[in-house]
């Protein structure tokens, strides 16, 4: 039986200068750590009396209590995508802020069963790539959902796939808010109970992994298949030069 030492002779497709052995050593925190966690909000609703925006500033609040510093996009005027130059003050404000931060709140109601089109707008108008840079790569993301009736998790289950696809570190919590017209006062302020519990859970959570993810994004987002590319094209530039 072939022991573990000797599997490396069985990987012929493998790159062995390209191969990082992850140790603990590696995970050292790199960079400035003395700044508060940067949080950016996102919600996705324009109603005047929004129950994703209260939401939103409930969350906001609870994480300015746990140390953090926190930013909120108005998606109010933020054009359809597409529709305008991405120079568009309102499309280069939310870029800003994705590069700012170092995690995100991602708050929508459930409209037909999915995340609402003010919602989808923001995430589409965050590119991928910028470039070199990747605005939404490494972030730690948390997803809340409010609902008009009986407790769904349909937003969140979407909004977690749209973080997977933004590779964004989601955090395993989450909060929805069934009946949510019940579940906040006439000031916009969430009522005392087990979601607001749920609330102050998520974000500390939140909190703990930005804070355990940060200074190591950069190291947990470097990639084999990413390095075996950029050694390739390396190689496909110097023979051009022959």
């Amino acid at each position: 039986m072939t022991s573990i030492s000797d599997m490396s002779n069985l990987l012929p497709n493998l790159q062995p200068e390209l191969v990082d052995i992850p140790t603990i050593e590696k995970l050292a925190p790199a960079g400035d750590m003395s700044h508060p966690p940067r949080i950016l909000l996102l919600y996705g609703s324009l109603r005047e009396r929004s129950f994703s925006r209260f939401l939103t500033y409930e969350a906001a609040r609870i994480l300015e209590h746990f140390g953090a510093e926190v930013r909120i996009y108005d998606p109010m005027e933020l054009p359809m995508v597409g529709s305008v130059p991405e120079t568009h003050p309102k499309v280069a404000e939310l870029r800003e802020l994705c590069l700012w931060s170092e995690g995100q709140v991602w708050c929508s109601p459930e409209r037909h069963g999915a995340v609402t089109a003010v919602m989808k707008n923001q995430i589409d108008w965050i590119p991928l790539e910028m470039g070199a840079i990747r605005p939404s790569q490494g972030r730690t993301l948390a997803v809340m959902q409010v609902c008009g009736g009986s407790q769904s998790f349909n937003v969140v289950n979407t909004l977690r796939l749209l973080g997977r696809w933004m590779r964004m570190f989601t955090i395993p919590n989450q909060s929805s808010v069934p009946m949510a017209y019940k579940e906040f006062d006439e000031d916009g302020r969430m009522r005392p109970s087990a979601y607001y519990d749920r609330v102050v859970d998520v974000m500390e959570e939140l909190v703990k992994f930005t804070l355990l993810t940060r200074g190591r994004t950069a190291y947990l987002t470097d990639r084999y298949s990413e390095r075996n590319e950029r050694a390739r094209k390396a190689i496909d530039r110097q023979l051009q030069k022959i």
